[in-house]
């Protein structure tokens, strides 16, 4: 078996009950959960392996689920409407969320005392690779889906390398839970790794944070992020899954928008319709009058642009000026059915047709 990828953004610790080689603890620094790591162990996410004193990512090539999405899918309204991604994940999360979809893949490396060897039936698919199959597919760039992508932050960052060494213009993007560190996003800016990150804010509560996602720090440093992303520049969208009897109250709504408006009102908003999944199948789907009053309330609140997702309600993808009130876009289902924008190709931005009303996004 080939060595595996040594992690980014760690620090040895030192002490600790290890004893291999080198020895002792590691902190590894690439989401908010910080994870202490003994020698011999993994983190929380269980795919970063202290190995000797040299953090270790195991997922690293690992790929799985590669397919040709609408990039409406991910889903992102305000990006390259009615472009296509290359979409893949790799097995393992650093969330355990009760009701997750894709629960059989972000929770494998769990269902083994031993991560390490979950990964040896899990196709080996390397970066170059991964930038071939784009260009062969024909799609407009890559989105890091299905599983958090930022634990695996170094096979991500590498098939971007790649992709770019063949094809400058395709574009790179996140589907994320947003708990990943300031030091992670440091790179990504640095680097101009990102165009876009899509980031899901669940909860405007720390104990539901917990409970449900085993995010012991709340949902304080999935806000941050979020404005930190905005203010960066790279284009961000957000997610709020309504979950019945959890967040789908007006009260938890309110709150939800509130943390969102307080840093952009012009951030795209999706509330999405929840479905019975994983350890939440005794709970029932979003019902649509949870769907429709959060969209009143977020347009009450000042945000600009609300879509409602996983539904078929009327107007539901649809993107409205803020201004005149002009449909600019209109979807059915993940499809692109009209785009009346006009949009500047050069500058990646988009002005209404009957107003003239800027309307924030990368075009």
């Amino acid at each position: 078996m080939a060595e595996l990828k040594e992690a980014l953004l760690y620090e040895k610790i030192g002490g600790g009950k290890g004893g291999g080689k080198g020895g002792g603890r590691v902190q590894c620094r690439l989401c908010n959960h910080y994870c202490l790591i003994e020698d011999g162990s993994t983190g929380f996410c269980a795919v970063r392996l202290n190995e000797g004193g040299t953090l270790r990512s195991l997922s690293y090539g690992k790929s799985t689920g590669f397919a040709v999405d609408p990039i409406e899918k991910k889903p992102f309204y305000h990006f390259r409407p009615g472009s296509t991604a290359l979409s893949f994940g790799t097995p393992g999360c650093n969330f355990r969320c009760l009701g997750c979809q894709n629960w059989d893949l972000s929770q494998l490396p769990r269902s083994s005392k031993e991560p390490k060897h979950v990964f040896d039936s899990v196709p080996t698919t390397l970066p170059k690779q991964v930038a071939e199959l784009c260009l062969q597919h024909e799609c407009d760039g890559i989105a890091y889906t299905y599983s958090e992508p930022t634990i695996f932050f170094e096979y991500a960052r590498d098939c971007v390398t790649e992709t770019k060494k063949i094809a400058k213009d395709k574009y790179h993007v996140f589907v994320s839970n947003g708990y990943f560190s300031p030091q992670m996003l440091e790179i990504v800016k640095k680097e101009r790794m990102l165009d876009a990150i899509r980031i899901d804010l669940k909860f405007a509560d720390d104990a539901r944070y917990a409970d449900y996602c085993g995010a012991k720090a709340g949902f304080k440093p999935i806000v941050e992020n979020i404005k930190r992303v905005f203010e960066s520049g790279i284009h961000c969208e957000v997610i709020n899954l309504l979950v019945p009897g959890l967040n789908d109250d007006e009260d938890s709504i309110r709150k939800t928008v509130k943390l969102v408006a307080g840093i952009s009102k012009d951030i795209p908003l999706h509330f999405l319709k929840f479905f019975p999944n994983y350890r939440k199948s005794d709970v029932g789907a979003t019902a649509d009058e949870a769907l429709l009053s959060a969209r009143e309330i977020a347009l009450g609140k000042g945000m600009r642009f609300v879509y409602l997702g996983n539904t078929a309600l009327p107007g539901a993808g649809d993107t409205v000026c803020p201004k005149c009130g002009s449909v600019v876009v209109r979807r059915s289902g993940f499809g692109l059915v009209e785009n009346s924008l006009i949009v500047d190709e050069k500058r990646h931005t988009a002005k209404c047709p009957s107003c003239g009303e800027a309307i924030y996004g990368s075009w």
